[in-house]
């Protein structure tokens, strides 16, 4: 949590000081049920399809800072070679498929990518996950895919982000349910509900989740409230999402409710708290200045047709 909200602290001044072309999406907010996702799943076995505000599931999951760095500063040493518009990176190979901006269309996606494995005699103990916003799960491809997942009982997790807003549009204008938990059951599929803000009741909650999808119980949707931080993007001041929110119960940080809850069980200690911050910081320093040095891709040499054709 503490690396995702540093590193884009750094993202977010170096997009305001114009050196980040494109958007800059982050994850304020949302860091404790990013994370706890991440760290249920196995890298080099699961699946996660990560979203524009899980840069902390991916760190959970393993993915390395320089990748992110490179990623937004365009460097043709990254994951994307400086060519994907900065936020759609990915890693096929280590169970992390590129990101899709499309709203829920890494739903059906994870759901493709299990029924795969089914067909290979290659499930048993593989779980597939995503996390999305509360404005997915209003599209067609979410639809879709929990439908498969749910006929197929293919153990996928789907967790939803219900952060009050799709964009700036509230839920009371998106959605006539009581509860996004009521769409699971229409599925068919286990639904489950938790504190978004709250880092220990999301590790009971998603890790629970995680793990009856593993032991074949069958896809699981977990419906974590929250409120985002800031707005949309960097480009967006939130100015639609009313003060009266903002100073609720959801409108808290996550990262100081975990910072209180690790001392208070004994965890960690105030010290090793403001060590991790110290060490935090200057990873995120040595990966941008990293980035910053490495070369920009060059239109007139690159090779530009896609990874998945390219000769050996």
């Amino acid at each position: 949590m503490l690396r995702a909200r540093l590193l884009e602290n750094k993202l977010s001044s170096l997009y305001k000081a114009g050196k980040i072309v494109g958007g800059v999406y982050l994850g304020r907010g949302q860091e404790a049920v990013s994370a706890c996702l991440g760290a249920a799943l196995i890298q080099g076995k699961d699946f996660f399809a990560p979203l524009i505000r899980d840069q902390a599931g991916r760190d959970a999951f393993g993915e390395p800072m320089i990748d992110c760095t490179r990623t937004y500063l365009g460097s043709v040493l990254g994951p994307m070679r400086g060519r994907d518009g900065n936020i759609h990176r990915g890693r096929p190979s280590l169970g992390m498929p590129a990101m899709i901006s499309h709203l829920g269309a890494q739903v059906p996606l994870i759901a493709g990518m299990l029924f795969a494995k089914r067909l290979k005699g290659e499930l048993a103990g593989v779980v597939g996950a995503t996390c999305i916003g509360d404005g997915a799960t209003s599209t067609g491809a979410f639809h879709e895919g929990v439908n498969l997942a749910a006929m197929e009982k293919l153990p996928m997790v789907v967790v939803v982000a219900n952060n009050g807003f799709a964009y700036s549009t509230p839920n009371d204008r998106q959605f006539a349910c009581r509860d996004l938990v009521e769409r699971a059951r229409g599925y068919g599929i286990a639904g489950h509900a938790v504190d978004g803000t709250d880092l220990l009741a999301c590790a009971s909650v998603i890790g629970n989740a995680v793990a009856r999808a593993r032991e074949g119980h069958g896809p699981q949707m977990v419906v974590a409230q929250l409120l985002r931080l800031s707005g949309h993007g960097e480009h967006d001041d939130g100015s639609y999402v009313p003060d009266t929110m903002k100073a609720g119960h959801y409108g808290r940080d996550c990262i100081e409710v975990a910072m209180r809850q690790l001392v208070e069980h004994g965890f960690a200690t105030v010290d090793e708290l403001f060590a991790w911050q110290d060490e935090t910081a200057e990873e995120v320093q040595r990966s941008v200045a990293q980035a910053q040095q490495e070369p920009l891709p060059d239109p007139y040499t690159d090779d530009w047709r896609a990874l998945s054709t390219r000769l050996s």
